[in-house]
């Protein structure tokens, strides 16, 4: 091998900047390319969940994540009317809630490589030894490796071949954000709680060390709804769909000054992520509905295992490795996208018969079990080392080693 691999990532979200920091680490060169000509100033909260966590600590932004992050152990349950939901032997396992936006700025300041705004992916094209991207304002790339990173919507999955079919859940979700001072339980709320009604649960966390609360709200619909984050939404309506809730669901609803709604399609699992030099990350190889809050701790985990597969491999190695990276992660991704599936419909049975409600629970909580101790990094560790298909268990015989740790 003469020289370290090029490789370019389209999208510039969670995925695909995570993705840059995990291979920089590694010493490829790494490219990212974003269609919108800035970052976006708006978003709302997520979770940062253990399995991601364990990947992100072991590089410089260790530090940051403390900083800009709140901790929660676990998640309440409550039903409609404020009543616990009892779960035995539930996970204590630490996440962090942040800012999308304050997690999005952080990794953009911590990539080494160039990131281009103001270039829109329309074209990949396979070379004899790489691939070769087109953009919409003329630019052209060649790589040794391209990584579609560009989300539901990617035009590098439609590039090798592929087409996600989109199914509605029948859900709308709203989602917002209010100043914790305007919420009088505000200061004393803390890490995840959600409320579960027959057709409709509400979940709420604290952001940006406490100061916003951010809300994501899902109740029924019959409407072909956006599939953007961006759409604006009618609060009032909102309120119409809680009324007669705890009395902190129709609070926080009535402190919101906008909303935005999306509507929740789920998709089966494609068929395969690679193609020759071309391979797919998080939302643009497995999308899945949010309800178990793992769609960016999925995509960060591509992007580290990733990283691990190609640290060492030769230009003529490239399509194995991909292939490689592909059979790891698709079984992984499908269960969890299943274990979502899964939760949505848990959240949604409150009032429904309650011998299929507790088997919901059981399902979900066995999910959760398997997917949060989970090391990616040493999972691919541990197929490089075997040469072959490697168990996940397998994965903690085998050493990481140190980079970027403060």
């Amino acid at each position: 091998m003469t020289g370290r691999l090029n490789i370019a990532i389209v999208g510039a979200g969670i995925g695909g900047l995570s993705a840059a920091l995990a291979l920089s680490a590694r010493g490829l060169n790494v490219t990212v390319f974003e269609g919108a000509e800035s970052p976006r100033e708006a978003g709302a909260g997520l979770s940062i969940p253990p399995n991601a966590l364990t990947l992100l600590r072991r590089t410089s932004l260790r530090e940051a994540i403390e900083r800009i992050t709140t901790r929660s152990q676990g998640l309440t349950l409550r039903t409609s009317q404020g009543l616990p939901v009892s779960r035995p032997g539930a996970s204590t396992a630490l996440s962090y809630q942040i800012h999308r936006v304050e997690l999005l700025d952080m990794l953009l300041g911590a990539v080494k490589g160039p990131v281009r705004f103001g270039h829109r992916c329309i074209a990949v094209g396979e070379m004899q030894s790489g691939a070769r991207l087109t953009f919409a304002n003329g630019a052209v790339c060649d790589a040794d490796v391209v990584i579609g990173a560009d989300g539901i919507h990617s035009v590098v999955q439609r590039q090798i071949g592929l087409a996600a079919q989109p199914t509605s859940e029948g859900v709308v979700a709203y989602r917002g954000l209010v100043l914790a001072e305007k919420f009088a339980l505000g200061p004393e709320l803390r890490g995840l709680n959600m409320w579960m009604g027959d057709g409709r649960s509400f979940i709420c966390f604290p952001v940006s060390q406490g100061r916003l609360i951010n809300i994501v709200a899902f109740v029924p619909s019959t409407r072909d709804m956006e599939e953007t984050w961006f759409a604006p939404g009618d609060v009032c309506a909102l309120a119409g769909e809680y009324g007669g809730w705890d009395a902190p669901v129709r609070d926080l609803v009535a402190a919101l000054d906008h909303t935005f709604r999306w509507g929740i399609y789920d998709r089966p699992p494609l068929p395969y992520w690679s193609r020759g030099h071309v391979t797919l990350l998080g939302d643009a190889a497995h999308p899945m509905v949010p309800h178990f809050g793992q769609g960016a701790g999925q995509a960060i985990e591509d992007g580290f295992a990733l990283a691990v597969l190609l640290e060492h491999a030769g230009r003529g190695e490239i399509p194995a490795r991909l292939k490689a990276y592909q059979d790891l992660r698709l079984e992984r991704t499908s269960r969890v996208q299943a274990a979502s599936r899964l939760a949505g419909r848990f959240y949604r049975s409150a009032g429904g018969d309650p011998a299929e409600q507790a088997q919901r629970m059981r399902g979900w909580m066995s999910a959760a079990e398997w997917i949060f101790p989970y090391d990616a990094e040493r999972a691919a560790l541990a197929l490089l080392s075997s040469g072959d298909k490697a168990p996940p268990g397998a994965a903690s015989e085998v050493d990481i080693p140190a980079r970027d740790q403060p």
